[in-house]
């Protein structure tokens, strides 16, 4: 009876919703599995903070900690708790940001393991180890030259040999700054600085590169790769063709039609005035589900029943709806409720992000938790 009733819910939501996430766990699992055979004895972790990137965090480190992944990263302590809640202790969850404020214990309480990015950090959790007598693991971050998070190699050398003896790093990493942009000399210049600045540290597994540094080469996977935006369909190598599957499909309910007269004015600003006679629909998705303000009349999109029709986005894209012209659809072929494709096989998250003058990762971290979301 209780699956009943919350199935019923789940149709009502669906149905008085204005535009359907189809997530793909099947592509995500590939994308992983794709990624760990090409950095062959390096382990392949999966970074899922901000929700694993919006699409949900539970469902997908489900999949991948049934498909073999053994190592999660998340940004924040609650990320890490809440993750801790949905996999056992046998996966490690590394929280990248650290310690923040004096919430060590909950570290220790819940099984995380902090990437410390600042001495003070380090002294942090060497003073809990010795306070409380354990030997408890932690992540370090060295600088490698991006000047973000980690330690640089003074901050390191002012580091007492004993604080060695109370906790050892289980695992040094840092970050690229241009790996999507292979011929970058930073990429060589990091990796040198990476691997100087491990050796003032104690022996331990190391990590360097996320999505577009794999493609980087052998040189660049050390002992682990943290892929977050491949896995989730982003190119990782924006020059060339896309190797990873696509994961989400994101499709908009019509809500309204009409047929306005030619040098009639459409949306805010009037921005667009029709030429002719015009049909146009009103699509239930805006800026505020995720769908940018700045793709205004910038993009085609496509019914679900007539792909190979793009149609034009016309005047400014507000806050809950966007305006498309169906006038070359088939006459009394649309009707409300039918669906526009806004993601997927048309318009992939990279080609929409270079419309909006942006990346991949911020449009999928934008997508609203207003959509009706379908895992497949």
């Amino acid at each position: 009876m209780h699956t009943q009733h919350s199935n019923q819910k789940r149709d009502l939501f669906r149905e008085r919703s204005g535009a359907e996430l189809h997530i793909n766990l099947s592509a995500i699992i590939e994308n992983y599995l794709f990624l760990q055979k090409k950095v062959e004895s390096a382990r392949c972790s999966a970074v899922v903070k901000a929700d694993a990137y919006g699409l949900g965090a539970d469902r997908i480190s489900k999949a991948l900690a049934k498909a073999g992944c053994k190592n999660f990263f998340v940004a924040y302590l609650d990320e890490g708790i809440a993750l801790r809640k949905i996999l056992k202790k046998e996966f490690s969850i590394y929280v990248l940001h650290g310690l923040i404020g004096k919430h060590e214990k909950l570290f220790l309480d819940y099984n995380l393991i902090p990437i410390l990015n600042t001495s003070e950090q380090i002294k942090q959790w060497y003073q809990f180890c010795l306070q409380n007598n354990v030997f408890y693991e932690a992540g370090i971050q060295l600088d490698s030259g991006m000047s973000r998070f980690g330690l640089d190699e003074k901050e390191i050398k002012d580091i007492p040999l004993a604080v060695w003896d109370a906790f050892k790093p289980k695992l040094i990493v840092s970050h690229l700054a241009c790996a999507d942009t292979p011929e970058h000399k930073e990429n060589t210049q990091q990796l040198e600085q990476f691997k100087k600045l491990k050796n003032f540290l104690p022996n331990a597994p190391s990590s360097l590169a996320a999505s577009s540094g794999i493609f980087l080469g052998k040189a660049w996977h050390f002992d682990m790769v943290r892929p977050g935006a491949a896995l989730y369909g982003i190119n990782p190598t924006p020059r060339e063709k896309n190797p990873m599957r696509s994961v989400v499909t994101l499709l908009g309910k019509i809500i309204q039609i009409k047929t306005i007269h030619p040098k009639t004015f459409v949306g805010y600003g009037a921005s667009y005035k029709a030429k002719q006679t015009t049909k146009i629909a009103i699509i239930s998705v805006g800026y505020a589900d995720g769908f940018f303000r700045s793709l205004s009349e910038k993009l085609y999109l496509v019914h679900e029943k007539f792909m190979h029709k793009p149609l034009p986005i016309i005047g400014r894209i507000s806050m809950d709806s966007l305006f498309v012209d169906i006038s070359s659809l088939p006459k009394d072929a649309t009707k409300i409720g039918d669906k526009i494709e806004l993601v997927g096989s048309f318009n992939t998250l990279d080609s929409i992000a270079h419309a909006a003058n942006t990346i991949g990762y911020e449009i999928l971290t934008s997508m609203d938790n207003r959509y009706y979301r379908i895992y497949k």
